[in-house]
């Protein structure tokens, strides 16, 4: 088991190496234009021309898969990454804060935590409209109340562990506290939590899209390629799949790496 789990391990890192290639420098892995229509090889299946087969338009799906790499993980990086910052934020301050404030902020992020993640980024970019902006903003809001509990619990346990109390008593001001020895903790936290999180969010990102609320087309994006060939998967089966399987092992692969490092925080065997 322990081999299983590193074999595991080592494909996961390399399945999110290859994806955040695709994002950073498409061209590398694929040189073709993601746009570029050929009406003529509309719907080719996969072979040596076109791996990854045509869509309606004749535009290579491969191309586009990789291409879309980079929105679709670009979406999940930033939501998570402002969540988490968002989080730190709120969270430690509940965890410093008066017993009034904390019970208010702690309050509306129970009632935020109490709807599923996707369906409360769904209502945010209804309200604001579709769009790749739009579904960042969503996909952070729904994902902030997680880092918010988590930040709040990491503040108020280290804030009464006893380098923290030494500092005090030494005279050591409370933001010079908090920042030397208190966030760096909560910090690395929400950094384990942010890896499993990023799953989270280039899934809801992609759902979003699906449902026509992202990016338009002719954008490479993974969730509007999978939707733009749900309608002819009896027909041209490589339109949705590739995308899916993109989204799917992406989402998998960080969440197994998240949960491994964890395990490894929480001093467990990964």
């Amino acid at each position: 088991m322990r081999l299983l789990r590193r074999v595991l391990l080592a494909l996961a890192a390399v399945v999110l190496a290859v994806v955040v290639l695709a994002a950073v420098v498409p061209g590398l892995l694929a040189p073709g234009d993601p746009l570029q229509t050929h009406v003529r090889d509309a719907l080719l299946p996969p072979g040596p021309g076109h791996p990854f087969g045509t869509d309606q338009s004749g535009r290579d799906v491969y191309a586009r898969v990789v291409h879309g790499a980079g929105r679709s993980l670009g979406i999940g990086v930033l939501a998570t990454g402002l969540a988490l910052v968002v989080g730190l934020i709120v969270g430690s301050l509940a965890g410093v804060a008066p017993r009034p404030v904390d019970v208010a902020l702690m309050r509306t992020n129970d009632v935020l935590m109490a709807f599923p993640e996707f369906l409360l980024a769904l209502v945010v970019v209804a309200i604001l409209g579709p769009g790749a902006v739009n579904v960042a903003i969503g996909v952070t809001l729904a994902a902030i109340p997680v880092y918010v509990r988590l930040a709040r619990a990491q503040t108020q346990v280290l804030r009464r562990a006893e380098h923290v109390e030494a500092a005090r008593i030494l005279g050591v001001g409370a933001f010079t506290t908090f920042r030397r020895h208190v966030a760096p903790g909560v910090l690395g936290a929400l950094s384990v939590l942010a890896t499993i999180g990023l799953g989270s969010s280039i899934l809801a990102a992609a759902g979003l899209s699906f449902l026509g609320l992202g990016p338009a087309e002719p954008s490479p994006e993974w969730g509007l390629m999978l939707a733009g060939g749900r309608n002819v998967l009896g027909q041209a089966w490589w339109i949705a799949v590739f995308p899916g399987l993109a989204i799917t092992l992406t989402v998998l692969a960080a969440t197994f790496l998240g949960r491994a490092l964890r395990a490894r925080a929480e001093g467990r065997r990964a």
